[in-house]
This record gives structure tokens, C-alpha cells and sequence, in this order.
């Protein structure tokens, strides 16, 4: 188990439902949405499948686990292009909020190569830097933008974030590109726009 000066960098941990693929030096693929952003009933359908792979053991079950959590994460993706849950991230200036916070520490922490802010979630594909964790970098970036987006909001809720995030490890260039245009193209696909640069909460928009 890694310790605090030891963070989850390398190798396959859970953060309690699902395995998370660490490589060290590599590019990522992140998905995190809001507290309310899917409905109960489809969480529940979700846990219900996870916890009948969970049950069994083996490298067989645990690509099952890895293969369940890519095609929950297609259905996730297209209930949130529809605009489910309260969509706190569609108020301009809770979205500059959260954009600003992506972008902090560009260069210092991990390196920014494409992200959007949509209304109820946010895509980023990132390559973290030196000793930078992954699950620390996106960790700083829902606790700052909660933080300060509850009060513009006048939200008393605990959970501004759904706690558990989807990461994805890039294999290389071409899928690199693919993920980069998917991000781009989130808001056009969602019809919020007609092209990626219109779209003001993105780095189709504002380049890092």
C-alpha cells in the first residue's frame, strides 16, 4: 500500500469500486461529473453489476471488472451529454471557476493538453508531472472548485462532486489525438454548439 510520501503513481489499485491503471510518466484521460448528475436508479443498476463481478476473484474477473467499467462509463457519457441533474457547471462563472482551476498549475504540477468544462461534468487528458499523483492533482481540483462554488450557488450540499472518478490510460499518439478531438467535440455532440471553438469552457476555446 502506497503511504503519503508514496502516492498512487504505479501500478493497479481500487479506491473502492472499480481498478485504477497507474504508469508512471503517462498521459490520462479524466472524467469527473457532478453529485447529482445520474440518476439513483442507474447508480444502483451500476453497483448491482460491480458487485456481482466483484464477487469473484482471478485476472479473468478483474479484465471483466475493467471491461464493465469502460462500457458504464460510454452509458455515463451519453446520459450526461443530455443534460441530467441540476447542471451547476452551465452558470458562466461557476465554469470560469472550475476552467481556472484546471489550468493552475499547467506546467507545474502536470501538463494540460485538452479539456472542457461541460454542465455537468468535466473531461481532462493530462500527463501528470515529477512526484504529482494523478488522484492528488484531480483530488486539488474538485476540493478548490467546491469549495468556492457552493457560495456562488447558495449550496449547503456535502457532495458537490461525485467522489469516485474515471481515469483512462493513454496508450499512445493516435488514441492521444482521438481523446483530445473527443474532448473538443463534447460540446458540439451535446448540441451546445455548432463548432468546438464556440464553446468558451474548453481549450478548443482558450489554449493552455
Amino acid at each position: 500500500m502506497p503511504t503519503p510520501d508514496q502516492p498512487y503513481r504505479e501500478g493497479i489499485h481500487s479506491r473502492g469500486y472499480l481498478p485504477h491503471v497507474k504508469i508512471a510518466g503517462a498521459t490520462y484521460f479524466v472524467t469527473f461529473r457532478l453529485a447529482d448528475s445520474l440518476p439513483q436508479a442507474v447508480l444502483a443498476r451500476f453497483a448491482e453489476q460491480r458487485d456481482q463481478l466483484a464477487a469473484h476473484t482471478g485476472s479473468q474477473s478483474s479484465e471483466r471488472l475493467a471491461a464493465l467499467r469502460d462500457e458504464q462509463h460510454r452509458e455515463i457519457e451519453a446520459l450526461l451529454d443530455r443534460g441530467t441533474g441540476d447542471c451547476h457547471l452551465r452558470h458562466p462563472n461557476v465554469a470560469r471557476l472550475v476552467a481556472d482551476s484546471l489550468q493552475h498549475f499547467h506546467t507545474q504540477r502536470y501538463t494540460l493538453h485538452a479539456w472542457v468544462v461541460m454542465p455537468n461534468h468535466v473531461h481532462a487528458l493530462l500527463t501528470p508531472l515529477g512526484r504529482h499523483a494523478l488522484g492528488d492533482i484531480v483530488k486539488s481540483w474538485k476540493q478548490f472548485s467546491a469549495l468556492r462554488t457552493k457560495p456562488l450557488l447558495g449550496l449547503t450540499l456535502d457532495r458537490f462532486w461525485q467522489p469516485e472518478a474515471y481515469d483512462h490510460w493513454v496508450r499512445d499518439a493516435a488514441e492521444h489525438e482521438r481523446i483530445a478531438q473527443y474532448i473538443h467535440q463534447n460540446p458540439v455532440k451535446a448540441r451546445l454548439c455548432e463548432h468546438p471553438s464556440d464553446w468558451p469552457w474548453s481549450s478548443a476555446a482558450c489554449p493552455t
